[in-house]
């Protein structure tokens, strides 16, 4: 497993930056790279027809034919790792990243803007959610949260304060018992942030920590965890139903939003990092060492499809004509339809 890969895994790593008196040091855009899209690339989006993928040194690659050929996007102002990405249209997107770099575009990620950037912090961005309207919410280490109300033009950093659970949590191991008379902790690292609908979203966290917004984050409470381990994921399957996955192969269902858990088994110990619904009943999840889980009940129960090259997987969306096509360790792929 290649060691930028396992900078992903750990998540705790942010780039060490020495700053001059006066400011932050001007950042050189991306590098024009000849095999971009086999660089490591962590998040995918899709801006209409088109796909875009962001990750190392800041690559962003573009595919208008589902995955089968990407070409790198002209101009990204950012060497930074890149995380996270997502599009209110066709053609208007915002990409986030280390060094607290936030980018947007307005021709469907084929040129970026900087419209913000904080190396100073040393707290990476790790996902992005856009929503109807210009919404935006930016998310990361020590609880890193950031809005906008104009397409990503400018950004309002906030606190995240979540409200504490309707009921108490119930036993969740000794691990989790142990802490439970420390004071509650509000620096939590937001590893991806995901919409159930334009009001409900949910933010999956380190330390067994999971959020839900009902009023499209202008407030979050915390959820019931079933675990104490780092979630990496949520996917949301209706009005209520979703899965929540993360470290060691650890996948749960709720029916209620979030108040109940179920596990499943994932026939895994890898770290689980991304999720599609494929439409219908279809519903994949990746992860490390080439784990692909597929479900053909809506999510309530999985196969393993083990990929043959054990590379990792961190991201995936179901492409036109029945394919996924899916970022990780070796750039981006298409996968042959997992029903």
């Amino acid at each position: 497993m290649n060691r930028r890969w396992a900078r992903r895994a750990r998540w705790l790593v942010a780039l060490a930056v020495t700053l001059p008196a006066g400011g932050a040091v001007p950042q050189p855009p991306a590098e024009r790279v000849p095999l971009a899209a086999h660089s490591l690339l962590l998040a995918i989006a899709q801006a209409g027809a088109r796909l875009v993928a962001v990750g190392d040194r800041g690559i962003i690659v573009l595919s208008d034919d589902q995955g089968g050929s990407w070409v790198q996007a002209v101009l990204v102002p950012t060497q930074a790792l890149l995380t996270g990405v997502c599009f209110l249209d066709a053609q208007h997107g915002v990409a986030v990243g280390h060094d607290e770099v936030i980018l947007v575009t307005a021709d469907a990620g084929r040129t970026w803007q900087r419209t913000h950037y904080a190396p100073e912090a040393q707290r990476p961005l790790l996902d992005v959610w856009c929503g109807s309207g210009g919404q935006l919410i930016a998310v990361g280490a020590y609880s890193a949260y950031f809005s906008s109300g104009d397409g990503g033009a400018s950004w309002q950093e906030q606190k995240f304060s979540p409200a504490a659970p309707v009921a108490a949590p119930r036993s969740r191991s000794p691990a989790a018992d142990a802490g439970a008379d420390e004071p509650p902790r509000n620096d939590y690292h937001l590893n991806r942030i995901v919409a159930a609908s334009d009001t409900r979203l949910y933010i999956a966290a380190e330390a067994g920590h999971l959020y839900r917004s009902d009023d499209g984050g202008a407030s979050w409470r915390t959820l019931t965890s079933p675990y104490a381990g780092s979630f990496f994921g949520v996917l949301p399957l209706g009005d209520t139903a979703l899965l929540a996955f993360g470290l060691r192969g650890n996948l749960y269902r709720s029916e209620d939003a979030g108040a109940s858990w179920r596990r499943l088994e994932s026939g895994t110990v890898a770290m689980l990092d991304g999720a599609a619904h494929e439409g219908g009943r279809a519903v994949v999840i990746v992860g490390l060492s080439g784990v692909l889980l597929a479900s053909s009940d809506d999510g309530h129960s999985f196969t393993l499809l083990q990929q043959a090259d054990y590379s990792g997987l961190a991201a995936v969306v179901a492409a036109a004509g029945g394919a996924l096509v899916a970022v990780g360790e070796d750039g981006a792929r298409r996968i042959a339809a997992a029903r």
